[in-house]
């Protein structure tokens, strides 16, 4: 069973075409371990949808809850999910393929949205990355924080 990070934590999930496979995969898996996840789609297999629409709607949903929610954006490289979540402004979106980095991204940047590549992680990897975020904290350090608030005022 995975520790759940925060009380109350919702993780919004979605994918395009490409990793619409993983994303129902890890959705399953993250319900079973007790996570409050919500499947922004898509629904059913499109080989012509395009990661931008659903990128954009998990970044706005994580947006609009920063306390209480995180997202999980999968599409083939993981690439376009990370450039369109993090067009939203309040997003820290990383692309991430390995615990260790997971785990750093959280605790350092405190990235509310990962990025995943489905074409490069088996679902075993894929979970190993999603544990290791989930459960890492950041630290808020001063340092860290400080360069988070630049990041905000930026855009601004």
């Amino acid at each position: 069973m995975l520790l759940v990070y925060y009380f109350n934590m919702k993780v919004y999930i979605t994918a395009d075409h490409n990793g619409f496979a993983l994303k129902n995969a890890l959705r399953e898996w993250l319900q079973t371990e007790g996570y409050d996840v919500t499947d922004l789609g898509p629904e059913t297999f499109d080989k012509d949808d395009d990661y931008p629409d659903f990128g954009i709607r998990l970044a706005q949903q994580v947006t609009a809850d920063p306390e209480h929610a995180l997202g999980i954006a999968i599409c083939g490289s993981g690439v376009g999910m990370a450039v369109v979540a993090d067009k939203v402004k309040g997003v820290r979106a990383g692309l991430i393929h390995d615990p260790a980095i997971a785990q750093a991204a959280k605790r350092d940047d405190d990235i509310n949205v990962l990025a995943l590549g489905a074409r490069y992680l088996s679902e075993k990897q894929a979970k190993d990355v999603v544990r290791a975020w989930l459960t890492a904290t950041f630290s808020g350090e001063e340092r860290h924080v400080r360069r988070i608030n630049k990041i905000a005022a930026y855009e601004r």
